[in-house]
């Protein structure tokens, strides 16, 4: 008798093993990486002085009454300025001088003192500038020396911290041009610009 009270122990003791070893594994959680930081790219700071040179080509167109002339010329230079970036925008000054050659042999010398106001978007800064201008000018056995007003507009791209390429284009009127009442004398010109950031 107490074997078999035996027997049925050690097997009801046999079969819980058993029902115990077949529950669920407990599968630990595999932990998730990090997502990667990726560092924000710096702000652009257009804030400073700078100078450069500039070369393009133009033209100039003189009229009085119903008669016109126009001469194309080569215009080499320097310039200089100050721009302030206020975040988006950016404001500043520039004072440029250029030395003309016409195709007709026309010499001079053209300089402007303008205003620039412009968009901060990153390295790329389009712009608008306007203000005055002075023109000396010999052609044709003529002396001209005027003042008027000069416009345009231009983009630069900032190549490295310091050092920025660009391209603009402006127009300068002036009236009365050579002390004639109603002559008046226009120049067009595009020049490729570059310019090193003190």
């Amino acid at each position: 008798m107490k074997r078999i009270i035996l027997a049925s122990t050690l097997s009801i003791s046999a079969s819980a093993a058993v029902a115990g070893n077949l529950e669920e594994p407990v599968v630990e959680p595999v932990p998730t990486p990090p997502a990667p930081v990726v560092a924000a790219a710096p702000d652009t700071d257009w804030t400073g002085f700078y100078g450069g040179l500039q070369y393009g080509q133009g033209e100039a167109d003189l009229s009085l009454g119903g008669a016109s002339a126009s001469e194309d010329f080569d215009a080499f230079g320097v310039h200089g300025g100050y721009n302030h970036d206020f975040g988006r925008y950016v404001l500043g000054g520039e004072l440029m001088y250029n030395d003309i050659s016409g195709d007709n042999g026309g010499d001079g010398d053209l300089t402007s003192l303008r205003a620039r106001a412009g968009m901060d978007l990153g390295r790329f800064m389009p712009y608008v500038t306007a203000g005055v201008s002075h023109l000396s000018l010999a052609s044709g056995g003529a002396d001209i020396s005027e003042n008027g007003f000069t416009y345009g507009v231009g983009a630069e791209y900032l190549v490295s911290e310091r050092f920025s390429v660009g391209l603009e284009y402006t127009k300068s009127d002036f009236s009365d041009a050579g002390g004639v009442a109603g002559a008046d004398l226009d120049t067009d010109k595009v020049q490729l610009r570059a310019s090193y950031r003190f």
